[in-house]
C-alpha cells in the first residue's frame, strides 16, 4: 500500500510516497525524480523491489509539493538533505534520475552516515569546466525564458486527453505506457474543466536553467560509499536543437568517487526508468 504524506522541509511542504515499513538493520529506498517529473514516476521500477521500505519524494514545483522557489539545484539537494534529516532515514540505498541524481549526491555528501549506496540513473553532473562556461557557451542550460520546455503544452481536457497527445511522440516515444499514465495521472492537477502540469512549463525552465552553478566536484570525495552512474546513449545536439534523450551525464563521473562504477547503455535513452524500469530496479537492488 502507498500512503502519502506531507512534510515541511527547508521553506517548502513536500509530499512524499512511502511503501513498506523501516525497520532496524534494513535498508530504506529513497527515489528522486528528474527535472518535470514527480515521485510517481517511479511506481513501475518499485513493483520490481519486493518487500522494501521505499519513499519517494516530490520535489519542490513538482507533484504535489509546494510550487515555490528558489529553483537552483544548490535548494533541491539541501532539500533532500533536510528530508532524510526530517524522517530520520538511516541505510538509505538512494537512486536519484537527472535532476535527482544531482541531489541525492548533495544530501550524502551532507549526510554521509545516512546512506550505504547511490545509484545516479543518467544524472545531469557536467565536467566541472562545464559551470565555468559563459551564458553563450552553453547549450544543455539554456536562458529561461528561451527554453524549449516553457513553451509546452500546459493544458489539457483530461488525464485521457494528455496521454493521447505524448503517446509516441519525441522521447516518450520510448516509455512504457503505464509509465506514461503514471506520470499523466499524477503530473497533473485539475483547473477548471480540465487539467493542467503539476510542474508548469514555466518553472521547469527556471530548473534548467537554475543548474548552471551548482558543481559538485568538491564533494565527490566526501562520497565514501558505492555509487553506480548509469549513462544512457550520447546526446546528437545540433545548432540550436537540444538532444533531451541522450545523455547529459560527464563519462568520466565514476571515476571521481572512491567506490565508483560506470555502466553505459546506450540501447537507452535518458529515461531509462521510464523505458525498462524492470532493468532500473536490478541496480537499485544491486543484482548487476
Amino acid at each position: 500500500m502507498t500512503n502519502e504524506k506531507y512534510i515541511e522541509v527547508n521553506g517548502a511542504n513536500l509530499c512524499y510516497f512511502e511503501t513498506g515499513e523501516c525497520l532496524p538493520g534494513r535498508d530504506s529506498f529513497l527515489f528522486v525524480h528528474a527535472t518535470g517529473f514527480h515521485a510517481r514516476c517511479w511506481d513501475r521500477t518499485v513493483r520490481h523491489l519486493g518487500n522494501h521500505h521505499v519513499v519517494a519524494v516530490d520535489m519542490r514545483g513538482h507533484g504535489r509539493s509546494d510550487n515555490v522557489g528558489p529553483y537552483s539545484w544548490d535548494i533541491f539537494g539541501q532539500d533532500v538533505t533536510e528530508f532524510v534529516r526530517a524522517l530520520d532515514l538511516r541505510r538509505i540505498v538512494a537512486t536519484g534520475h537527472s535532476m535527482g541524481g544531482h541531489s541525492v549526491c548533495q544530501a550524502a555528501a551532507n549526510e554521509p552516515h545516512r546512506f550505504s549506496r547511490l545509484l545516479l540513473v543518467d544524472p545531469v553532473i557536467l565536467p566541472p569546466e562545464r559551470y565555468t562556461e559563459t551564458e553563450s557557451q552553453r547549450t544543455w542550460l539554456d536562458k529561461v525564458d528561451e527554453h524549449p520546455v516553457s513553451r509546452r503544452r500546459n493544458r489539457f481536457e483530461s488525464i485521457e486527453d494528455m496521454i493521447e497527445n505524448y503517446a509516441g511522440r519525441g522521447s516518450f516515444s520510448h516509455w512504457q505506457a503505464d509509465v506514461l499514465s503514471d506520470y499523466c495521472e499524477f503530473g497533473s492537477v485539475p483547473d477548471g474543466e480540465g487539467v493542467v502540469l503539476a510542474c508548469r512549463p514555466e518553472v521547469e525552465a527556471a530548473i534548467y536553467g537554475g543548474s548552471a552553478g551548482t558543481d559538485l566536484s568538491a564533494l565527490f570525495e566526501k562520497i565514501e560509499i558505492p555509487v553506480t552512474v548509469l549513462r544512457a546513449r550520447e546526446r546528437q545536439d545540433m545548432e540550436g536543437v537540444l538532444d533531451f534523450s541522450g545523455s547529459p551525464t560527464w563519462d568520466e563521473l565514476a571515476l571521481h568517487f572512491e567506490k565508483g562504477r560506470d555502466v553505459s547503455l546506450p540501447q537507452l535513452t535518458h529515461f531509462i526508468p521510464m523505458q525498462n524500469p524492470g532493468l532500473t530496479a536490478k541496480f537499485v537492488l544491486d543484482l548487476i
